[in-house]
């Protein structure tokens, strides 16, 4: 696969200044090259050493080569786009045809998909497969509507609660400076609902934050902490996860339009496959990530029953209070009836 930006710093302490320069490098109508062949731009906050991004480069390589060459995926790794809602701005300007975002960014597009995330809605992998299955075509007829192709689910995971302080309590964790994203709505209302004071940054300036003690305290997946260099800025994790975070790659639909019907529909199946296959990876890279945060010191601090049920009782005032704002009481009553649906067949 071809990348124009090897000037990229090796870790995220200096995305701001790269993204504006890619930017100038990316701008601007795409170039069709000579031979009539077409490039997809991708950006995505995937390190280009990360499981997701290994996954994401086999999917393009399978592209390219199942096409003959006629279609070629660019991918700006990294973060050095900037934040996910950078990055779905580019594309909607033109300067990108599309993205592997997390949830936030497809919430950005249409924040109704934000329902499969809720705070403390599932228990397993099992529940959120089944629950997210029987969804997915839903929002991917959202999406199209909005301009947007998108593919099949891809995985963050298991979100903890990760700090330099050891916390065994809710009233540890209010104390704590903790990172909120600045984007992600639900966060806020947790945090809201919870009397936590967020501090509210992107992605990119976790990392230099915690160096610098801005925060000392953030959450995430284990893979997506230790790919991102806050594993080793932290001495805790909490054993109770606040939620499941999901993603998907998104393309602009008149960009696929611009591309033989053909191979679109090549393009598609590799994306199927690509996710299923990028789910399996990620959910155990994130089982290994958590071992090693271990054996790097990090210690999982078991979560008292009073904090979880703290946890559980805002999560589901949270759920009723964001119905209608971000997505339907039809959504909502669909993830929980798909979701008990799943339990009532899987009972112990």
């Amino acid at each position: 696969m071809n990348r124009d930006l090897d000037a990229r710093p090796s870790s995220l302490r200096h995305l701001a200044t790269v993204a504006a320069a890619a930017a100038c490098l990316v701008g601007g109508t795409r170039l069709a090259a000579a031979d009539g062949s077409k490039e997809l731009r991708m950006a995505t906050l995937a390190p280009s050493d990360s499981g997701w991004m290994k996954v994401l480069d086999r999917a393009a390589a399978d592209v390219k080569k199942q096409t003959d060459g006629r279609v070629s995926v660019q991918y700006y790794p990294d973060g050095t786009q900037g934040d996910e809602r950078d990055v779905i701005r580019k594309i909607n300007l033109g300067q990108l045809d599309g993205a592997a975002v997390t949830s936030v960014g497809l919430s950005m597009i249409d924040e109704s998909i934000r329902v499969l995330e809720l705070p403390m809605m599932f228990d397993s992998v099992e529940e959120l497969d089944y629950v997210a299955d029987k969804m997915w075509s839903h929002f991917q007829k959202k999406f199209e509507k909005k301009g947007f192709t998108l593919n099949d689910r891809g995985d963050v995971g298991w979100i903890y609660f990760l700090s330099k302080n050891k916390v065994s309590s809710l009233s540890d964790l209010k104390d704590q400076k903790v990172w909120m994203w600045g984007d992600d709505g639900i966060v806020s209302a947790m945090y809201k609902k919870l009397s936590i004071s967020g501090v509210p940054l992107g992605v990119p300036e976790v990392d230099s934050s915690l160096t610098s003690g801005r925060i000392n305290a953030c959450y995430g997946s284990p893979l997506a902490a230790m790919a991102l260099g806050w594993g080793s800025k932290v001495k805790y994790m909490t054993s109770m996860p606040m939620s499941y975070a999901i993603g998907a790659t998104v393309i602009k639909t008149d960009a696929l339009k611009a591309i033989g019907e053909a191979d679109q529909k090549t393009i598609k199946k590799i994306t199927k496959n690509s996710s299923k296959k990028l789910r399996k990876q990620i959910r155990k890279d994130n089982a290994d990530a958590q071992k090693k945060m271990k054996r790097k010191g990090v210690t999982i601090v078991e979560t008292p029953p009073d904090m979880e049920a703290d946890f559980r009782k805002a999560a589901e005032q949270v759920w009723k209070d964001l119905e209608g704002k971000v997505y339907s009481k039809q959504e909502l009553a669909d993830v929980l009836k798909y979701r008990d649906e799943y339990r009532a067949k899987h009972k112990k």
